[in-house]
């Protein structure tokens, strides 16, 4: 199965049986079609994510093919990686990978059927070597658990401006903190002091740098920015109220609000900001693969760091709400699961205006 990592849309699924063998040759079948499924989409990178451990190890260098029925077909899947563009490999739970068993499954009905009153043998898979997990429904399985946490990432929306207070379209204008948002970035500072960072990155705009500069002050840290941190280039709107943009542009915004592919006359769409937000998650977690890193940004990006820590279609981003200086907390696991810790904590603001 291909999937769009932004949308989430399936653009393409093949089910197909292969016969007896066993489970390890099964996956390394599968791997081969989807990357020749993966040639026919234009990519800037590529996730392949399975729920074998031998292949994703094997693919990713980490481990040795011994098995020799295993070498031609890594070779095969090696020559459709040299047409792709970077890729990326990431083992998953058999258990958040549904659809790629149901679709084992239904091919494996289908053969079984196409065979009926013709051969008592059956059509599925072999139990896999003891290099990898014993097949699904085995009563010897055991439940998965993460390897370990890598790396987390401390997501902080920069305080308040201008345009929030009369909840405006606030995309790549360059406004300063008001008072109070700085009071928040303070609050925020002191709500992270004894937490081990190792290191700070904020979007280059000025509120998320000043709000980066506080924090990072407090914590005695210096910040280094990421232009793909940027919050959404909301165009003509920017500067406006919801309202006063539906009232202008009636049926730009409906279709805006409906479709994350949609952009704001000359702005930029919500897929094209989780593209290179995705850019920038890579960065970071590519620098920073073990430890905290505060990440400091805007509400788009932050809601699209979460969406694909959910691993859910970004148009999730409607359904999130975060305030403004909150907080949200993401663990990254070595074996490339995510698991979401926190969403919009506000506590410290609520303490910070207490003090």
């Amino acid at each position: 199965m291909v999937r769009d990592a932004d949308t989430g849309e399936v653009l393409a699924e093949e089910a197909e049986a292969i016969g007896r063998a066993t489970n390890n040759v099964a996956e390394y079948r599968g791997l081969i079609a989807g990357l020749s499924a993966a040639t026919r989409f234009p990519a800037a990178e590529i996730l392949v994510r399975m729920d074998s451990k031998l292949v994703v190890e094997q693919m990713s260098g980490r481990w040795k093919i011994k098995h020799p029925d295993m070498r031609p077909l890594a070779l095969q899947a090696q020559r459709l990686l040299r047409e792709l563009p970077p890729t990326t490999f990431s083992w998953i739970p058999r258990e958040i990978n549904q659809h790629a068993d149901r679709l084992a499954n239904e091919a494996m009905d289908r053969a079984q059927v196409g065979r009926a009153g013709t051969s008592s043998g059956d059509s599925r898979q072999q139990p896999r070597d003891s290099t990898d997990k014993p097949p699904a429904g085995s009563q010897n399985r055991t439940s998965w658990s993460p390897v370990g946490v890598g790396t987390t990432t401390l997501l902080l929306r920069h305080g308040q401006t201008e345009h929030s207070i009369d909840r405006r379209f606030s995309g790549r204008n360059d406004l300063e903190l008001t008072a109070e948002g700085e009071r928040q970035a303070r609050a925020a500072g002191q709500r992270l002091r004894g937490v081990e960072i190792a290191g700070v990155v904020a979007s280059p705009l000025r509120r998320t740098r000043q709000t980066a500069d506080i924090v990072a002050g407090i914590l005695g840290l210096t910040v280094d920015t990421d232009e793909d941190l940027v919050e959404t280039d909301f165009g003509v709107w920017e500067g406006l109220s919801f309202t006063e943009a539906a009232e202008q542009y009636p049926a730009e915004l409906a279709a805006w609000t409906s479709s994350t592919n949609v952009a704001a006359p000359c702005g930029e769409s919500f897929a094209a900001v989780s593209r290179r937000v995705r850019r920038a998650r890579t960065r970071i977690l590519s620098s920073y693969r073990v430890g905290t890193v505060l990440v400091v940004s805007h509400v788009t990006p932050i809601k699209l760091i979460l969406a694909a820590a959910l691993d859910v279609p970004i148009g999730v981003l409607f359904r999130i709400h975060l305030d403004l200086a909150s907080l949200s907390t993401v663990d990254w696991h070595e074996d490339g699961a995510s698991s979401v810790r926190l969403v919009n904590d506000t506590s410290h603001l609520r303490l910070g205006s207490q003090a």
